[in-house]
C-alpha cells in the first residue's frame, strides 16, 4: 500500500476518537513507521526485498512503536491500544494492498513464519490507487466537517488557509457543516 495511504489512514482514524492534534500526528507516525523497513532500498535493492515487510511489519515492532508514541500522548494507555491497532491496520493493509506474495513475518525475530497473499492487489493497482482516493475524500470530508487537516500542527496558518479554501468551495453549497 502506498505510504501516504497509509498516513491518511492514521489521520482518519485518529479523527474519530478525542484526541489532541499531537495525539493525532502520532496517530499518523503509528500507521506509517511500519514502513521504515523499506529504507533499505537506498542501501541495496537486494536489501529491500530481504528486509522490507520483515524488520518493521512485526508484533514486536509494533509494541515497541506503540509504546515509544504513547510516551508522547496525551492519554498513554488508551493511545497505546489506538496506536498499536493502527500499526495492525497498516499489516491489513499491506496484505492485501502490496502486491502478490509479499511475506509478512509478524513473529519476525522470534520466528520466520510469516502470512503472504497470493490475490493481493498489484502495488499499482485500482484498488490501491482506489483505496487511497476513498482516504482523501475522507481527509478533505473532515476539513470541511471538523475544522482540521493532517497539517495541524506542523502548518497550522496552512492547515487553517486550506480549511477556508475547502469550506468556502464544498461547505456553502454541500451543507457539509453547520
Amino acid at each position: 500500500m502506498h505510504i501516504q495511504t497509509h498516513v491518511m489512514s492514521g489521520w482518519c482514524v485518529g479523527n474519530y476518537l478525542i484526541l489532541t492534534g499531537r495525539d493525532r500526528f502520532l496517530c499518523m507516525l503509528a500507521a506509517s513507521l511500519p514502513d521504515l523497513d523499506g529504507l533499505g532500498y537506498f542501501v541495496s535493492a537486494e536489501n529491500y526485498w530481504q528486509y522490507h515487510h520483515r524488520l518493521c511489519h512485526n508484533l514486536p515492532f509494533g509494541l515497541l512503536l506503540s509504546g515509544v508514541l504513547a510516551g508522547f500522548a496525551s492519554k498513554r494507555l488508551r493511545s497505546f491500544g489506538l496506536f498499536l491497532s493502527l500499526f495492525h491496520l497498516h499489516l491489513l493493509l499491506d496484505y492485501f494492498g502490496s502486491g502478490p506474495d509479499w511475506e509478512i513475518f509478524y513473529l519476525w525475530p522470534f520466528s520466520n513464519w510469516f502470512v503472504a497473499n497470493t490475490k493481493a492487489w498489484p502495488f499499482y493497482s485500482w484498488q490501491n490507487i482506489s483505496t487511497g482516493f476513498v482516504f482523501v475524500g475522507w481527509t478533505v470530508w473532515i476539513a470541511v466537517r471538523m475544522g482540521r487537516t493532517p497539517l495541524e500542527i506542523m502548518m497550522p496558518a496552512l492547515d487553517g488557509q486550506l480549511v477556508k479554501w475547502l469550506r468556502h468551495r464544498l461547505g456553502q453549497t454541500t451543507g457539509f457543516y453547520k
